[in-house]
C-alpha cells in the first residue's frame, strides 16, 4: 500500500520528487527501506511523516559518535544526547508536530500523555530487547558499525517496519572501514521485504548542494 493518492501528506504530497516518492511508498510498502542520500534531500522528514501516518510507536535511534568524550559532559545521558536528536525534531517542526508531546522526555514527565508517539535513544538502548509493533528510524546509520546494525536489525519483529538512513560519502567513525551501513545495504539489496532508494536534489540551497559537491 503506497502513499494514498488522497493523501496531502502534510503538505508535501505534490512536492515530491520522483525519487522521494519512490522512497515514501517504500517505507509504507516493505518492511525494510535504506536510503542512501546526502543531507538537505528529506530523507529525515519524510521518514518521520510517514512514521506519523502508520500510527505506531516511533523509535529513532542513532549513534553518539562521540560516547567515550560525552560520557564526561555534565547533564544526564538524555542531555548529553541532545544534538544527535536535531534532525528529528526539525522534522516534527516540518510536519507541524509539537515535540514536547510527541517526544517521550524523562525530565519533562509533565508532558507525557496519548499525544506522545517517539523514543529517542541511541543505539545502546536495543540490549536485550525486543522491538515489537513499531517503526524504527535509523538515523545517520553509516556511523554506526556492522556488529552495532547487527544488534539492531537483530532485534526486529514482523510487525516492525524498519528505514535504516545513511550516506556512504560521509562518515564520522575514526575508521570510516569499520561503517556497516554500506555492507547491509548491499546485503539487503535484493530481498524481497526490502528496497534500497537514492535521494539527490538538495533542497537547502544551491549553495548547500555545490558545497557538498567537493572531493578531497
Amino acid at each position: 500500500m503506497p502513499l494514498p493518492k488522497d493523501s496531502m501528506f502534510f503538505g508535501f504530497a505534490e512536492k515530491l520528487t520522483d525519487e522521494q516518492r519512490t522512497y515514501v511508498d517504500s517505507i509504507f510498502d516493505n518492511q525494510l527501506t535504506i536510503v542512501n542520500a546526502k543531507g538537505g534531500t528529506g530523507k529525515t522528514t519524510l521518514a518521520v511523516a510517514v512514521a506519523k501516518l502508520l500510527d505506531q510507536p516511533m523509535i529513532y535511534t542513532f549513534s553518539p559518535v562521540e560516547e567515550g568524550a560525552i560520557g564526561h559532559t555534565p547533564g544526564t545521558v538524555e542531555e548529553k544526547e541532545e544534538k544527535y536528536i536535531q534532525p528529528l525534531l526539525d522534522a516534527l517542526d516540518a510536519i507541524n508536530e509539537d515535540a514536547r508531546f510527541a517526544l517521550y522526555r524523562e525530565r519533562n514527565p509533565d508532558m507525557i500523555n496519548d499525544q506522545t508517539w517517539i523514543r529517542a535513544k541511541s543505539h545502546t538502548f536495543v540490549r536485550g530487547t525486543n522491538i515489537i509493533g513499531s517503526t524504527v528510524i535509523i538515523d545517520e546509520a553509516q556511523n554506526l558499525t556492522r556488529g552495532e546494525l547487527k544488534k539492531l536489525l537483530t532485534r526486529i519483529h514482523r510487525n516492525t517496519k524498519v528505514v535504516m538512513i545513511g550516506h556512504t560519502g560521509q562518515c564520522d567513525l575514526k575508521n570510516p572501514a569499520k561503517s556497516g551501513f554500506e555492507p547491509y545495504l548491499e546485503w539487503f539489496r535484493n530481498q524481497p521485504y526490502a528496497q534500497v532508494c537514492e535521494l539527490t536534489e538538495n533542497f537547502r540551497s544551491p549553495l548547500a548542494q555545490h558545497a557538498d559537491e567537493l572531493t578531497w
